[in-house]
């Protein structure tokens, strides 16, 4: 069994798609539009994020968010640059031999962590 696919409330789908396309690895070639205001767009390894847009989006648990796992330490230091340099929240970051993530904020608002472990 394997976690496939989550679905996030979103104000704006086109701004949402952006984001996860342009930090996160989803193909907008693999966009699927319904009626009720969902949209679907897919990673290179088959994950679904479903994005139902006008949504308000309240206050999260701080503790909530989900996570992307990176193929070593410096492909996070390099996301982590590129996801500062365009602008979004970044709300912590660690770089320890042992473990390097840090966790930014989505444009609803959504805690976004991007990690490296070994092993």
């Amino acid at each position: 069994m394997r976690l496939m696919h989550l679905g996030l409330p979103v104000r704006d789908v086109r701004r949402s798609r952006r984001f996860y396309e342009t930090y996160f690895g989803f193909d907008p070639a693999t966009v699927q539009e319904y009626e009720d205001g969902t949209t679907i767009i897919r990673d290179v390894g088959g994950f679904d994020l479903a994005l139902h847009g006008g949504q308000e989006v309240g206050a999260l648990p701080e503790f909530l968010h989900f996570g992307f796992r990176l193929s070593g330490p410096e492909a996070v230091r390099e996301l982590l640059a590129r996801v500062e340099a365009g602008g979004a929240e970044i709300i912590e970051r660690y770089d320890t031999p042992a473990h390097v993530s840090f966790k930014c904020a989505d444009p609803d608002g959504h805690r976004v962590e991007a990690y490296w472990e070994p092993g």
